[in-house]
């Protein structure tokens, strides 16, 4: 346990990489919206209009779980630490990172929200559904993507670490062949109005918290098996 302790708290090494960026480059697509939110009418649309700038902070912590495995792991290796040691200290960390980031999104949100957003309807930092009214609610719905992203960086880390560029490309290629094929299969069969109807009914704890916690499990799993031939 110790050992696994010590793995997760090698991602903490470096917190101007792993905390700093992440909350740098959220703030400052908060501060673009803020000045677009006050010199335009976009806090007058229904519901003060919406952003998705938050998504920045998810996508950006993706990329520092990324270089958890690219960068991190052979240091952790090179200290006599196993693939699986590492492993469960970097899911010790995704753990951590994903109810921390709840818990200030949570808190940002709150104040979001008795501010009306921030005086001008800006609805950032939890937009549209992701807006709930039970603060521990709100950790999980802030956080449950913040786990998706966390092992899905650590998913694409092994695949870059194990494969390299190829591996990459081949990712890519992948992801668009089956999104672009199911896009075709939905046009072609006309579902997109049913597509939409299912979205919206479903609630914010399947949308925001059930799937993106199946996700992080699958990726989990995959980087998992994966990780375990990667040579560093």
């Amino acid at each position: 346990m110790n050992r696994v302790l010590a793995s997760a708290r090698l991602h903490a090494m470096n917190p101007l990489l792993t905390v700093g960026i992440p909350w740098g480059v959220v703030s400052l697509s908060f501060v673009i919206n803020l000045a677009v939110w006050s010199l335009t009418d976009a806090g007058t649309q229904p519901g003060g209009g919406i952003t998705g700038g938050v998504a920045s902070l998810y996508i950006t912590v993706l990329v520092v779980f990324i270089q958890s495995v690219t960068q991190v792991m052979p240091f952790a290796m090179g200290m006599s630490l196993s693939r699986r040691t590492f492993y469960l200290g970097t899911a010790l960390a995704a753990l951590v990172a994903a109810l921390v980031y709840g818990v200030a999104v949570a808190l940002l949100v709150a104040i979001e929200d008795a501010t009306g957003g921030w005086g001008i309807r800006l609805n950032f930092w939890a937009p549209g559904q992701m807006d709930v009214d039970n603060v521990a609610l709100q950790v999980l719905v802030s956080g449950a993507p913040m786990l998706a992203a966390a092992f899905l960086g650590v998913a694409i880390g092994v695949v870059m670490k194990r494969w390299g560029q190829y591996g990459i490309w081949g990712l890519v290629i992948g992801a668009m062949v089956v999104f672009g094929g199911l896009a075709v299969l939905v046009s072609w069969r006309g579902w997109w109005g049913d597509v939409g109807t299912w979205l919206v009914d479903q609630s914010t704890l399947t949308l925001a918290v059930a799937i993106p916690v199946a996700l992080a499990a699958v990726a989990a799993a995959l980087s998992f098996a994966g990780l375990r031939r990667v040579v560093p």
